[in-house]
């Protein structure tokens, strides 16, 4: 007689059997999750900020801890924005890599029109907040804020509100941000990288010769990639480069193609596992310690009338609709460029209007261009002002078109079903 099979421990701790984490694990890794928890993220900390705590949301915010020794010892805050979230740059990275190989970035006639696109949604916003500044006696140094394109929040608006959008709207978005991204990758490398420390930018270059070694000898084993990646991290934090570049280099040399009989490649089993933390975790401890900016009366009408604040409410709102669809137009236009057959004029006006949510990396771009000041606290505000301005708005216009897509997939299943009743009609006249 077969023995029974012992039913299943009971969870302790949180700790679920193999298939509750792999369903878990799944849940993490859908786009509406990811939105949805930076949502609620980012409204703890304006909650927190704004409230009588508000003082204990301070000290958290400022407590550090880390190995002096080491120059790892940094505030709750900084390690959030330098060190968790240099994982999210990660699957970026590794994103761009697949875009490029694989993706929409793959071939030029394809990739052109959203990289135009892309490319004038980061000009035109940038243009915009100088010269607003410009005219209003402001600092220059936040250019970069409204240039940025958060990816999370926009891919989970569109995948909350896409039940019948053509698919390659999503794809023209992932371009858009996966070149959004780049650029961004570009201006913290070039324009936010303090004094160099030669030594310690020796050790990260060194670090990451290892580990494109290792991924050319196809050398398997998280114990080999994951201290070497830290020690990597840790070497470009003291080296004045700003450390989430140096997940964007890891993800950058991780494999896209995987070997006869492996499977899945590097690339794409390291986003897999990391996706889940990146969303669950890094991101939103990111924004709770990023976006918690006061929002008295007095706070918002200053949002209003400091010219770097209203630079980027407009950059972010107009600059990057305007950027966004008016560059891939012109791409059209007067070059090779096509739009996707697939998609009209009116969802990339959406879809510009989307781009707009600058959540994630303008938060990091305002403190990095203000650290420490008052003007970081507006510009902050500003950001979440206009994200969520941004994301009213692409949701009405891509709700509206997305009724049109149900409508006509709605006639096109009627017309198929009436076609087929006629044709049986005719067979039973025919008998």
């Amino acid at each position: 007689m077969a023995e029974k099979e012992p039913p299943d421990r009971p969870s302790f701790l949180g700790l679920l059997p193999g298939a509750e984490q792999r369903s878990l694990a799944e849940i993490l890794r859908a786009e509406t999750f990811g939105g949805l928890v930076l949502l609620v993220a980012a409204f703890l900390a304006l909650v927190w900020a704004n409230s009588p705590l508000s003082d204990s949301y301070e000290r958290v915010r400022e407590f550090a801890f880390g190995p002096p020794g080491l120059g790892l010892h940094l505030s709750v805050a900084h390690w959030t924005a330098d060190g968790l979230l240099t994982v999210f740059f990660l699957v970026a990275g590794i994103e761009v890599k697949r875009e490029f190989v694989h993706g929409e970035l793959r071939t030029p006639s394809t990739a052109a029109l959203p990289v135009v696109a892309a490319v004038c949604g980061m000009a035109v916003p940038g243009a915009l907040y100088v010269l607003i500044t410009v005219l209003g006696g402001g600092s220059l140094q936040g250019w970069a804020v409204p240039m940025a394109t958060d990816i999370a929040f926009a891919l989970g608006v569109l995948a909350v509100i896409s039940t019948h959008l053509p698919a390659s709207l999503r794809a023209f978005l992932l371009t858009l941000a996966v070149v959004d991204d780049l650029g961004a990758i570009a201006i913290i490398a070039v324009f936010f990288t303090d004094d160099l420390n030669l030594p310690a930018l020796g050790g990260a270059l060194a670090g990451l010769l290892v580990f494109a070694l290792l991924q050319f000898r196809r050398v398997r084993g998280w114990w080999w990639y994951v201290p070497l990646a830290l020690t990597i991290w840790a070497s470009t934090y003291n080296s004045g480069v700003h450390a989430t570049v140096a997940g964007v280099a890891m993800g950058l040399m991780l494999r896209a193609r995987g070997r006869r009989g492996e499977g899945s490649s590097a690339g794409a089993r390291t986003a897999h596992r990391l996706r889940p933390f990146s969303a669950a975790v890094a991101v939103p401890l990111f924004a709770l310690f990023a976006a918690g900016v006061p929002l008295s009366g007095s706070a918002i009408a200053g949002v209003f009338t400091s010219p770097e604040s209203l630079g980027v409410v407009i950059g972010l709102t107009v600059g990057k609709t305007v950027g966004v669809l008016g560059g891939g137009y012109l791409a059209a236009r007067f070059t090779r460029a096509r739009l996707n057959p697939e998609l009209e004029w009116s969802d990339v006006f959406g879809l510009a209007a989307l781009a707009g949510i600058g959540f994630t990396i303008a938060l990091l771009f305002s403190e990095l261009a203000f650290p420490g000041s008052g003007t970081a606290e507006r510009v902050k505000a500003a950001v979440l002002i206009a994200s969520v301005t941004s994301a009213a708005v692409a949701g009405v216009v891509l709700r509206r078109r997305n009724a049109v897509y149900r409508r006509m997939s709605q006639e096109e299943e009627g017309g198929g079903a009436a076609d087929e009743d006629a044709s049986g009609s005719g067979r039973g006249n025919g008998n």
